[in-house]
This record gives structure tokens, C-alpha cells and sequence, in this order.
């Protein structure tokens, strides 16, 4: 375990902790809703189109689920989550009859059927030991020709972000979790599992390494310019 991190088996319930917490403490974060809505949008779909089947990997309380579903709202969803009460908080909220939440890691996928039109997985790969497999386990659900679209933290390659990151770290998200919350581990651990994550290049390798094809990426707007990124891969319509 890295200084100031938390072992990767201990994730889901450290946010079984901070559950209740979570939706307060990311609406004070500028853009957050709008840059999942944007990773969602960027997805090369026909989302008027009924029949779409989506998967939201790693949904969390359900915000980036609405994201798909603000995009597309016709699709028929499944969300799932390795965290039980953050599910719990997902689930209490008002969702029309198209989406399903199922309470699994990506490790197991137990309650998961493909194959699903495309994937959005929102700060997820970052907390998985083995985030390749993970990769490989969300491209073996998509039909061939489908689509990836990771919403995550990324700032190995940039001096610039790095310097933002810790910034906005140290002045406002570790200080804020342990007002709000009592207890900044989490925050703390999101700061060091950033830090010490894929830069963008390792980022897109590991798509292609997993099987995605046409893999490209694309940054957000405002101060996560070049911090938070959306990264999209092909699942080939021909096994590799």
C-alpha cells in the first residue's frame, strides 16, 4: 500500500463509509455532472434509437448513470457497483423502469449479461488491482463494433497537471472530505491513486493491450483541462 493509499481490497468499503457523503461532496465539485454527461455524448451511438443496450461500470450513487440517461434516454441500462451502499444510495433515487442496478465488482459480473452497445466506466480502473483484466472482462460484455468510454483522473504525463491536482487536493478536496465527513483517508487516497495512475500514453496502450481498436481520447473544459479525460476503444468486429 502507498503512503496515504488504501489497499485496492478495502476500496468498495471505504466507500461504503463515505456513501452518504458522496453526492454533497461532488456537486461542489465545477463540472463534475456536466464532464460525465460530456464522456456519456462522446460515445459515437445513435441515442435516439430504441433498443440500445448501455452499461454504466462502476456507477457508484447513480450520477453517471444519469449521465447516460440524459443522452439516451430511450436505452435500456444496467449499473453496477462493487459498493453496496452506494448502491443503496443509486437505487433510492427516481429512475424509470430501464435501468437496473446490480451489486457486483468487475472482478465477478455476477448479475451482468451482454452484450451490451457500449460501456461507460467513470473513475473506475484506477481502483482496480488489475485494470487490463478489467478491461478484458468489459470488452468480452460488448457486441463487436461496440464501445468503451472511461471517464478517469489522468495526470502522469502533464507537470501542469500534476501541479493542479495536488493543488486542488490540498485546498479544497482533502481539507472539504474531512470537514464534511470527520475522517479524510478517502480523500486522501483519491489524491495518491491519481497521482500514482496510468499517464495518458500507458492509458491508451492499456485499451489496445486489452483488445480495443481505434483508441483515442479527449480532455474535459475548465480547470480539469488535462486532468480528467475520456478515453474511447472499439471492441473489433473480429477477434484479435
Amino acid at each position: 500500500m502507498a503512503r496515504d493509499g488504501l489497499p485496492r481490497a478495502t476500496v468498495p468499503s471505504a466507500f461504503d463509509t463515505e456513501a452518504r457523503w458522496y453526492d454533497r461532496l461532488v456537486g461542489r465539485n465545477p463540472g463534475y455532472h456536466e464532464h460525465l454527461r460530456l464522456s456519456a455524448q462522446r460515445l459515437d451511438l445513435p441515442f435516439e434509437s430504441r433498443g440500445l443496450r448501455l452499461l454504466d461500470a462502476g456507477c457508484g450513487t447513480g450520477a453517471s448513470t444519469a449521465a447516460l440517461l440524459s443522452v439516451a434516454s430511450h436505452a435500456t441500462i444496467t449499473a453496477f457497483d462493487a459498493s453496496g451502499e452506494m448502491l443503496k444510495r443509486a437505487r433510492a433515487k427516481s429512475w424509470p423502469d430501464t435501468v437496473e442496478f446490480v451489486h457486483t465488482p468487475v472482478e465477478e459480473l455476477d448479475g451482468v449479461r451482454g452484450p451490451f452497445d457500449a460501456v461507460l466506466a467513470s473513475y473506475l480502473l484506477r481502483n482496480l488491482a488489475d485494470p487490463t483484466a478489467g478491461l478484458r472482462r468489459l470488452r468480452g460484455l460488448l457486441r463487436p463494433g461496440g464501445q468503451i468510454a472511461l471517464h478517469e483522473y489522468s495526470v502522469r504525463d502533464s507537470r501542469r497537471a500534476r501541479w493542479i491536482w495536488n493543488a486542488v487536493c490540498a485546498g479544497v478536496i482533502i481539507p472539504l472530505g474531512k470537514v464534511t465527513t470527520g475522517d479524510a483517508t478517502l480523500y486522501r487516497h483519491l489524491r495518491r491513486s491519481v497521482l500514482e495512475f496510468d499517464g495518458i500514453t500507458a492509458l491508451t496502450q492499456r485499451l489496445r493491450d486489452a483488445g480495443f481498436t481505434d483508441v483515442r481520447t479527449e480532455s474535459m473544459p475548465g480547470w480539469q483541462h488535462g486532468v480528467v479525460h475520456t478515453v474511447l476503444g472499439t471492441n473489433p468486429l473480429e477477434s484479435l
